[in-house]
């Protein structure tokens, strides 16, 4: 059994996304970032960083933070959505699962804050994030013309990737410019473990199509 610690945000989605994938029984414990519980003494002995999702394993007393690294530790314990170690297709995954950890939601987060909820605060950070984002959705759209998923089967790359383009709105992003992306996109939102998981802790909308 899994206690996930989350909020309905992209990088909280992949996990419960995840989750629901693996089918691994889990509880949901909502941590409202909106009211700042996230800086709870509680919490902080869960997840130092004081950021969700978190984690605690309770098969074996393993807490764990970042979003990557509960992926990875959840495929290994459902023994889905991530080849073993060592082979080509392995390092495939882990250098689009890094992509998205170190561009996809550093990039596209920075456009929620500047443009979505800060608007007229720095226009020169707007431009820059906004320009940021479309390379970045460039790339997502060039990998796609070639492969079916980000590394060929669907994987937790894809997981970690797709929450963050399901803000495409929030991002001023048009997905019918990058038609290998929005085809992606739209297989994907179409499973229903990423329909349940897209919804935890609680329905807030429905899954954005574009």
């Amino acid at each position: 059994m899994i206690l996930l610690y989350t909020w309905n945000t992209p990088n909280g989605r992949k996990v419960s996304i995840m989750l629901e994938e693996l089918g691994l029984p889990y509880d949901v414990h909502a941590v409202d970032i909106t009211k700042r519980e996230q800086y709870g003494v509680e919490f902080e002995k869960i997840s130092p960083n004081r950021k969700i999702p978190a984690i605690v394993d309770r098969d074996n007393g393993m807490t764990l933070m970042e979003s990557g690294a509960i992926l990875m530790y959840l495929a290994r314990k459902g023994g889905r959505l991530m080849p073993e170690e060592g082979d080509e297709s392995y390092w495939r995954v882990m250098e689009w699962l890094m992509f998205q950890m170190g561009g996809v939601g550093p990039m596209l987060g920075q456009t929620h804050h500047f443009v979505k909820f800060h608007p007229g605060k720095s226009e020169y950070a707007e431009q820059r994030f906004l320009a940021e984002n479309q390379r970045v959705y460039q790339v997502l759209d060039r990998r796609l013309c070639e492969h079916e998923y980000l590394a060929d089967a669907y994987s937790i790359a894809d997981i970690a990737t797709w929450p963050w383009i399901s803000r495409f709105q929030w991002q001023t992003m048009d997905l019918n410019r990058y038609p290998h992306l929005k085809r992606w996109y739209l297989a994907i939102a179409e499973r229903p473990a990423v329909q349940r998981g897209f919804h935890v802790p609680a329905k807030v909308q429905e899954v954005p199509m574009p």
